[in-house]
């Protein structure tokens, strides 16, 4: 191992710089449990309660992560710049999905859903793309693969959820069934020339 090395929870940081050593150990922290609370929430009832919850720590874990992205890739900005442009995006998607929701804008079910999960996607992504050399089997695989991997699977299961959840279903109804709804207004007759010439 190359002496300006140190390894952090088993995964190699070229780098000996103290303040940078202890930023890098706070996004590993604050990372897991992103990645975590992010599960958590997908995985619970969509609603008040553990899934909400789970998704409020997932928000503001992900907040503090992209933050400390930013933080050391401006301290190595050739080498991880990449980094903060994939948080940037995953903390904007969530971000989106997080107003869509408390402001109920229009289809915001949906908005809420792909949001969230691009989000995830998005994290993970960085995740992989910066760890993926030092992690078993991951190791094994081209550079590449890091970067297409998360969204190979986690679209095909984002866009199922679009169509297939509950939630997503009752919107998509109640959209159609408005629009279905909505009466027709004929649009206002134009009186001919000829009406007013004759006084009509």
């Amino acid at each position: 191992m190359p002496s300006d090395t140190t390894i952090v929870f088993g995964i190699p940081v070229p780098s000996v710089d103290p303040v940078f050593l202890a930023v890098v150990r706070f996004h590993i922290v604050v990372g897991v449990a992103c990645v975590l609370a992010g599960a958590s929430a997908m995985l619970s009832y969509k609603g008040r309660g553990r899934h909400s919850t789970f998704g409020s720590v997932y928000y503001w874990c992900l907040a503090i992560v992209v933050a400390t992205a930013t933080v050391l890739s401006v301290m190595r900005w050739a080498e991880n710049y990449h980094l903060f442009i994939l948080g940037a995006l995953s903390l904007i998607a969530a971000t989106v999905a997080r107003t869509a929701l408390r402001q109920r804008w229009r289809r915001w079910v949906r908005l809420h859903i792909a949001g969230m999960g691009l989000s995830y996607i998005l994290m993970l992504t960085a995740f992989y793309v910066d760890n993926g050399k030092h992690l078993p089997l991951w190791r094994e695989l081209p550079q590449i693969a890091f970067w297409l991997l998360p969204a190979g699977l986690g679209i095909p299961i984002l866009l199922r959820t679009l169509l297939k959840h509950p939630l997503a279903r009752r919107e998509r109804l109640a959209i159609s069934g408005a629009a279905q709804r909505k009466p027709f207004l004929p649009r206002a007759a134009v009186p001919s020339n000829r009406g007013k010439a004759m006084g009509l």
